[in-house]
């Protein structure tokens, strides 16, 4: 390789590194904005100049956040764990079972029956968002944790994104241990789940952040302040006589703050559940 082609080969590398750099200030500019608005009064935070940083850090923003009876986002975070984890816990069991059907068991119909779910995954959420309220309303669950939960417990996408790994498994194997005598329910918690694991971690983590930032869902099914969640609790920040942007600020930071943390700390699988999961035919 000579001169000129390793300047130009470093030069290419400089704008890739220059580009990259100003995508993710691009991208964390907005959770400096809000973390660093979370600490602000609220002159300084309505001020027409720009305050990058606030004189004085005011921690009272949260305290004010967590004790306010009016808009108690204990409440809404303890309700927002529920919703999420139980959402994703059965979200994961239909996965798989769902999963696990359509790629080893055998029955008429199978492949006809797939086409037609991934055919729903071309219709609009909002297309059914009705005929699932009238459902939760006749069901009694209106007003609930159980109406947030139960409409949103399966996914055409992740069924379809689990079964393209358990395809990447050898039918021989599955094969060798019905001849062994094992069942298919011992198959599955014992072979292709373990074997899963990096893309069930993937769908659990999509599936959580999905439930923990849903917003019209929540907002049309409850009306108690017991009932809500976070993201439905931040708008209760805006009224008619103002908006209290320092506190919706703090109260941003703490809906986003355990999301940040939980991908930071998954997303080693997240990337391998990708990569190995697949979107491969």
């Amino acid at each position: 390789m000579n001169d000129s082609m390793k300047i130009e080969n470093r030069w290419a590398r400089a704008f890739v590194i220059l580009l990259l750099t100003l995508g993710a200030i691009a991208m964390l500019f907005p959770f400096f904005w809000m973390i660093s608005g979370s600490f602000k009064t609220i002159r300084e935070i309505t001020s027409p100049d720009i305050i990058w940083w606030p004189e004085e850090m005011q921690w009272d923003n949260y305290t004010t956040v967590l004790t306010m009876k009016t808009n108690p986002f204990g409440i809404y975070f303890k309700n927002s764990i529920i919703v999420a984890v139980a959402n994703t816990v059965f979200t994961l069991l239909t996965t798989i079972l769902g999963a696990f059907a359509f790629s080893r068991l055998e029955f008429k119909g199978r492949d006809k029956l797939f086409s037609i779910l991934l055919a729903t995954m071309m219709v609009p959420s909002q297309m059914y968002i009705v005929t699932n309220f009238i459902t939760i309303t006749r069901m009694n669950l209106y007003d609930s944790l159980w109406a947030q939960i139960l409409p949103y417990t399966a996914s055409v996408f992740y069924i379809y994104l689990l079964r393209q790994f358990f395809n990447q498994i050898p039918d021989q194997i599955y094969l060798a241990a019905k001849v062994d005598g094992c069942s298919d329910w011992k198959y599955l918690w014992k072979m292709m789940v373990p074997n899963a694991k990096s893309s069930l971690v993937t769908i659990g983590l999509f599936n959580f952040i999905a439930s923990w930032n849903a917003y019209l869902w929540p907002l049309m099914v409850t009306g108690r302040i017991e009932k809500r969640v976070l993201s439905i609790g931040l708008k209760y920040f805006a009224s008619d006589s103002g908006t209290d942007y320092h506190l919706m600020m703090a109260g941003a930071t703490i809906v986003v703050l355990p999301l940040i943390v939980i991908y930071l700390v998954f997303q080693k699988y997240i990337i391998q559940g990708i990569a190995r999961g697949g979107l491969k035919g």
